[in-house]
């Protein structure tokens, strides 16, 4: 009987393996013809399942889906005169003239990396720094016996995601997860060129899920980290899961050695299907735009707008003329969440509303005074001129910045002079900081000179006497300023909150 109901239960498995949800989708016309038909399944991997003796059936059917690339840059470089030709003794073997070697001089740089089939008529997948600047792209395919020109047919940079197109069919496309679905802990296999050494694999787990905020990485963050080995030339392959499922496309390492470390980055496989559908139907990527500002929310900012968690994104600032003041979203709202889906940090909701089309609605649950709101907007489209410091991602406030109660620190109106001096708006009115005594609560909080007090606990600063009164009257464990300041070129409002506790002597 226990013989029976094993077998039973075995067989009810297979069937459910069998009925996984797949979804094959057309992607919108592109040019002339249609888009590539690109296989997902949306189901998470099985993580009962015993872990067997060998990973080579996986491998059996990822690989052939992973190409080499190679990219060649064609340098331009203008001969150096040789100072030789100046004495008169080497000259004279030029008939006293200096023969004209200001020639250009061609050669070509190659660059090696990797790539993915998403679709048999031979759309790729892979990263921007592998093609960016390529005068031209060839791609190996996986039995090393065909090599095909390729064309870009789009780039994005701030997400490091490419599409390239060969002409073949019938090829080996890799079926796409949902990474959405992924926990800390799946086993995932890289696969790729590293150091040319063509579809080498190497196993490791998912060691985090949405990192964000490194320095010098993609614009746009919500990376998978695995400890799987991934070194130069990994670039642009696959991530893939313990079912041979595209899960992410490998981009980056932190290194101190430039091998690796255990420590590999690759974009999520949701975020570079958003880019790849973008890419091929118009040619490039749109993205939603709301025009505010942002900052992340420490403790003391928690308690002084009376918040539940540090989760959230704080409002410091509105562009006139945008979705969000045309939805009445003010400064000083928190957002919560953005269409369902829970804000943690600034990065988080501009990364939502990047991948959001301009023109669709969109709804956005904030905290103001207290009480949750939700509102609807309808997105515009990011302009292409603003910068990384001008876009719903601007963050103008160092994360420790917090002041207290006008302790130590000295203020003085602004007038035309003042204005021109420190690049200060004429639509900023407050009192400037002039000085700020270093052992005083105002400097550890970080109230730098040059700031300017806009609003004391919510109340409006129009000059240094309105500063020091409202100062005198604070009273709260929290008190809440809201300043206005330059760094560099960078220049906005933010939040500042103070633990008014501290007695400084």
């Amino acid at each position: 009987m226990r013989h029976f109901f094993r077998s039973l239960v075995g067989f009810l498995s297979g069937i459910a393996g069998a009925l996984v949800l797949v979804a094959v989708f057309h992607l919108a016309s592109w040019g002339k013809g249609a888009g590539p038909a690109i296989k997902v399944e949306a189901t998470p991997v099985n993580r009962d399942a015993k872990l067997g003796a060998s990973f080579a059936p996986v491998v059996k059917k990822a690989a052939p889906s992973v190409v080499n690339i190679y990219s060649t840059h064609i340098v331009h470089e203008r001969l150096m005169r040789n100072p030789l030709l100046n004495d008169p003794f080497f000259r004279q073997f030029f008939g006293g003239q200096a023969p004209n070697d200001n020639r250009e001089r061609t050669r070509r740089e190659q660059s090696l990396g990797s790539g993915v089939i998403i679709s048999p008529d031979g759309y790729i997948l892979t990263a921007n720094h592998v093609v960016e600047g390529a005068d031209e792209i060839k791609v190996h395919l996986s039995d090393n016996k065909k090599e095909c020109l390729a064309r870009v047919i789009g780039t994005d940079p701030p997400t490091d995601v490419a599409v390239l197109k060969i002409d073949a069919k019938d090829l080996p496309a890799i079926t796409l997860a949902d990474s959405d679905q992924l926990e800390v802990g799946d086993v995932v296999l890289a696969i790729g060129d590293p150091f040319g050494l063509d579809h080498t694999v190497t196993m490791g787990i998912i060691s985090a899920l949405g990192r964000k905020g490194l320095p010098g990485f993609n614009q746009y963050q919500d990376f998978i980290q695995t400890d799987a080995a991934i070194n130069p030339g990994n670039s642009g392959g696959a991530l893939v899961d313990a079912e041979g499922r595209l899960v992410g496309i490998n981009t980056a390492i932190i290194s101190r050695t430039g091998g690796n470390q255990g420590i590999g980055f690759a974009v999520p496989v949701n975020m570079a299907r958003r880019v790849v559908e973008r890419l091929i139907s118009g040619g490039k990527v749109v993205r939603g735009y709301l025009g505010i500002s942002l900052q992340d929310i420490d403790a003391g900012l928690a308690k002084s707008f009376n918040l539940p968690s540090q989760n959230g994104a704080l409002v410091n600032n509105v562009s006139t003329n945008t979705p969000a003041e045309k939805a009445g979203i003010k400064a000083g709202d928190v957002i919560i969440e953005f269409n369902g889906k829970p804000i943690t940090d600034r990065s988080s909701l501009q990364l939502a509303v990047s991948e959001c089309l301009p023109g669709s609605p969109a709804t956005v649950k904030l905290f103001r005074d207290g009480h949750e709101k939700l509102i609807t907007v309808t997105l515009a489209e990011l302009p292409s001129s603003l910068t990384q410091s001008q876009n719903d991602q601007y963050d103008s406030n160092p994360h420790n910045s917090t002041v207290d109660a006008l302790d130590g620190v000295t203020v003085q109106d602004l007038n035309q002079g003042i204005r021109q001096q420190l690049e200060i708006p004429d639509d900023i009115r407050g009192a400037l900081v002039v000085d700020v005594d270093q052992d005083s609560n105002s400097a550890e909080a970080g109230l730098q000179r040059g700031d300017v007090i806009v609003e004391i606990n919510r109340q409006p600063v129009s000059n240094s006497s309105d500063a020091v009164k409202l100062g005198r009257q604070a009273r709260g464990d929290q008190i809440l300023l809201k300043i206005w300041r330059r760094q560099g070129d960078v220049a906005g409002t933010c939040y500042l909150s103070v633990d008014n506790t501290k007695i400084r002597k």
